[in-house]
């Protein structure tokens, strides 16, 4: 599979580091809004890509990594926050378990924090950040180039 060339730091113009770095940003101003309602950060993440995705491929990686980046996050802070309410409403003791997932869960985000400010600063000096997994996945799906595929000669019909 090909892949387009990656756009070096002196061919992207100053808005769309300001964009691409905005992506990360963005999930700030989200999790204020959002603590109580961690999906609220994955919606704000959506309406970014699709607001932003057309401003240049250095702008949709950067919209699309963020976007994959935050939805483990927002799963994991989904998931404490219905186990809290739960536990409120049921009169359940907050158990061992219950803790232990809040602290990973904690320390979750302040990992992601820690990543999205660094992928923030990368974007806005005109470069790319890869996270583990979500890094691959957004630069195969941004820069993947689409080709023609023509059979080999020996195989194509007659009139082809």
């Amino acid at each position: 599979m090909d892949y387009q060339l990656i756009p070096q730091p002196s061919e992207i113009t100053e808005r769309e580091r300001e964009d691409a770095s905005g992506a990360y940003l963005m999930m700030f101003a989200s999790v204020a809004v959002g603590l109580p309602l961690p999906l609220l950060n994955i919606i704000a993440a959506v309406v970014y890509y699709y607001t932003n995705r057309s401003k240049g491929n250095f702008v949709k990686y950067h919209s699309l990594h963020s976007l994959y980046s935050q939805l483990p996050v927002s799963l994991l802070n989904s998931i404490a926050v219905i186990w809290t309410i739960t536990n409120f409403v049921k009169d359940n003791p907050f158990t061992n378990s219950f803790w232990g997932y809040v602290i990973a869960t904690v320390v979750f985000n302040i990992a992601y924090i820690i990543f999205s400010i660094v992928g923030a600063v990368r974007a806005h000096q005109g470069r790319f950040y890869y996270f583990l997994f979500f890094g691959r996945l957004a630069y195969v799906q941004v820069f993947r180039t689409k080709q023609n595929y023509k059979a080999p000669i020996e195989n194509r019909p007659p009139n082809w």
